[in-house]
């Protein structure tokens, strides 16, 4: 009679999967996707190996549906591989997006979305409200000014855009879940044309909305252009069309390719910092401590006059740890994107064949007991006092990825994250509907690995907002 071992009891989380692996096969492990290697990285050391030590050799993606279909045929940052076509648009990105200059330049759009996402909270005081939705309007608001100088997207019944700002919202969503979905026909080819899961023929539906809304972007930017006389280019959408008529671009900008590299504009700016925000709400409301000591440093170096300003972060060190431990404990996904060997090599001995997937395994790296006292435990206070780099020199935490690969916009992300956690403590007092306990939303953990709470998690992140200023006014400068 067969053996089966049992679990011992007790209440099994699912997040604590990769662990499990961990403590059974390494910190480095090659599994078979079909018929091809996949090697998982689950240390620091791993990490740097991969992602410094031999990045040249693993920076190319590997050839996934959801870059053919959601990515214009891989032309974004995000699924382009290795090459002169992401070298460019990496240098674009760098130029044109995300310079020091640019972002300054752009200041004040951030400010005016914030102090408008600020006042629709002060309107509801008091209210259960949806977090997410009013983020999201935030986000998309803020991105798609800088990114392409308007909205294109519609917040009333009344006004006739090209897309209302609730179905842009649920095509991000969508295109972040089918972005990160296992396609069997990735991993098993010859059943790619069945399309078993339905995924592909979700992600062409997509494409047809995403394109549609894209066309009507650059459609009007071109029309602006050829009707404006002394046409002077006024945002990124602008400067591709001129760049693509450049002759001596290296690879030249096709329609395409500015639609990827606009998709990934929109999609990388809006959910990330959202949910990394969410997460950090998540673990103050279960640590009301926190929240109190954030309040005190905010009120000694702010006062209780103004909001939050993005050149007050340098004397607010206690609310960037509560940033940093929120993005330690909860990564925006269990694996950074895949990485893919473009050549043989040795790692810790082992031998990587070319070909070979690389999943570097950021939940368990910033739970890694040899990098962190009590590593499941919220404590920004390990963070209180040390120089913590995000950019990617610090294999520990890397919530921007790390190399050639590494966000190139993890600035922006971050001056959004901060001003806006910042103000929502320095301007509200949080707590949870009448009845939650914050054991019933911690299963949103499970989110990563599961997919199976994204319909579900509007409904537990009601939180009532108080506000404590005596007098408030919007647009006080």
């Amino acid at each position: 009679m067969a053996c089966h071992r049992q679990f011992e009891p007790g209440w099994f989380h699912p997040t604590s999967i990769p662990s499990l692996f961990i403590q059974k096969y390494g910190d480095i492990m090659q599994l078979k996707f079909g018929k091809f290697p996949v090697v998982v990285a689950s240390s620091p050391e791993m990490a740097k190996q991969f992602l410094r030590v031999h990045d040249t050799v693993f920076a190319s993606r590997p050839a996934l549906a959801a870059g053919k279909y959601t990515s214009y045929n891989y032309s974004d940052m995000t699924w382009a591989p290795y090459g002169p076509y992401w070298r460019q648009a990496r240098k674009i990105y760098l130029s044109e997006v995300f310079s020091a200059k640019k972002l300054e330049s752009l200041e004040h759009i951030r400010t005016e979305e914030r102090r408008n996402f600020l006042g629709r909270l002060y309107s509801l005081s008091g209210k259960p409200v949806v977090l997410r939705e009013h983020l999201s309007r935030y986000m998309l608001s803020s991105i798609s000014r800088m990114v392409l100088s308007s909205k294109y997207f519609s917040e009333s019944e009344d006004d006739k855009s090209v897309v209302k700002l609730d179905e842009l919202q649920e095509m991000l969503d969508e295109w972040f879940l089918l972005n990160g979905v296992f396609n069997t026909g990735d991993w098993i080819p010859w059943l790619s044309f069945l399309d078993l899961q339905g995924y592909v023929k979700r992600m062409k539906a997509l494409y047809r909305k995403f394109d549609r809304f894209h066309n009507y972007v650059i459609d009007d930017h071109q029309t602006r252009m050829a009707t404006q006389k002394d046409f002077v280019p006024g945002d990124v959408v602008d400067a591709l069309l001129q760049l693509a008529e450049d002759p001596n671009l290296e690879v030249k900008l096709t329609r395409d390719r500015i639609k990827g590299l606009l998709q990934d504009l929109l999609a990388g700016g809006t959910d990330t910092s959202a949910t990394t925000i969410e997460w950090a709400i998540h673990e103050l409301l279960k640590h009301p401590q926190v929240i109190e000591k954030a309040k005190e440093e905010l009120d000694r170096v702010i006062g209780r006059n103004r909001w939050v300003e993005e050149n007050d972060f340098p004397n607010l060190p206690y609310i960037d740890a509560i940033i940093m431990e929120s993005m330690r404990l909860h990564p925006l996904a269990t694996f950074l994107a895949p990485h893919y060997a473009m050549e043989d090599c040795k790692i810790a001995g082992y031998d990587i064949s070319k070909g070979t997937t690389i999943l570097i395994n950021t939940w368990s790296i910033g739970r890694d007991p040899n990098s962190w006292d009590a590593p499941n435990e919220f404590l920004p206070e390990r963070f209180v006092g040390k120089e913590i780099d995000l950019t990617g020199s610090n294999f520990a935490l890397l919530p921007f990825g790390s190399g050639r690969r590494r966000c190139p916009g993890y600035n922006l992300g971050l001056k959004i994250v901060r001003t806006i956690l910042a103000n929502l403590l320095h301007g509200f007092n949080l707590k949870l509907v009448d009845g939650m306990s914050p054991k019933i939303y911690a299963w949103r953990n499970c989110m990563d690995l599961l997919h199976i709470l994204k319909s579900l998690l509007p409904s537990l992140w009601n939180l009532y907002y108080q506000n404590f200023f005596t007098e408030f006014i919007l647009f006080e400068e």
